[in-house]
């Protein structure tokens, strides 16, 4: 009469939530991983550059505080260096009253834009005696540290 049949596995019922889930789980987990190594390489940069900001500034002021402006000019940034040049940087630089000293309160660095600036906090004082705090922006320009911007 009837034949009989075979015996088939049962057709395995799919989940696509679950390959959905985990394949969500493996994107999350790359982003984070990414993220992770970014934030450790913006550290890097910052607490590797803190020293030589640090050195730039210092040797700058002293170059200045010295009255040596053609080796201060050359500390300067690109942009800093087509706005004076180094004859008019040197007059700036001696118009009284000159800086005669110079202590620098603080350095900070931070990337933007995926390149690391730095600021330093310096206090200076005038002939005369009298002193002020000023901003001074480092960038990095070649692979060396330049002062850029207006530091007096």
């Amino acid at each position: 009469m009837g034949r009989e049949q075979g015996w088939t596995r049962p057709a395995r019922r799919r989940r696509p939530a679950r390959a959905g889930v985990l394949a969500a789980a493996l994107g999350l987990g790359m982003c984070l991983v990414g993220v992770a190594g970014l934030a450790v390489w913006n550290v890097q940069v910052v607490l590797q550059a803190n020293g030589p900001v640090r050195e730039t500034a210092d040797t700058f002021f002293r170059e200045v505080a010295a009255g040596d402006t053609d080796q201060a000019y050359e500390k300067l940034c690109r942009t800093a260096r087509d706005k004076w040049s180094q004859v008019g940087f040197g007059s700036w630089v001696r118009t009284p009253p000159q800086v005669s000293g110079y202590e620098i309160v603080d350095v900070s660095v931070a990337t933007r834009g995926g390149r690391p600036r730095a600021t330093v906090k310096v206090r200076l004082t005038r002939e005369g005696g009298a002193s002020e705090e000023r901003d001074l922006p480092v960038v990095q320009e070649n692979g060396k540290w330049r002062v850029c911007g207006d530091p007096f």
